[in-house]
């Protein structure tokens, strides 16, 4: 739930005068100003762990790879999701 915070906050237009809000009005100041062409998402815990297996997978591969079907590096993950 913590990343969940942090995404609701930094996309809040109310002023949060703790440290924490001090903490993304300054990444906001950043962010409008150095990643104009980028944003801020929340992704599920589940979401982060086929991404991270699917990146451990890449970086064993030697050339480029296209999935047709469900990678088994993954076919765990999205299966108990679906559960």
């Amino acid at each position: 739930m913590d990343c969940k915070i942090t995404y609701d906050a930094f996309h809040s237009q109310k002023d949060n005068i703790s440290e924490f809000g001090h903490i993304i009005s300054a990444c906001q100041s950043l962010f409008s100003t150095h990643f104009t062409n980028s944003r801020v998402e929340f992704s599920r815990r589940q979401v982060n762990a086929a991404a991270h297996a699917l990146g451990g997978e890449a970086t064993s591969l030697a050339s480029p790879v296209i999935y047709f079907n469900i990678p088994r590096c993954i076919n765990n993950i999205i299966f108990n999701e679906m559960l």
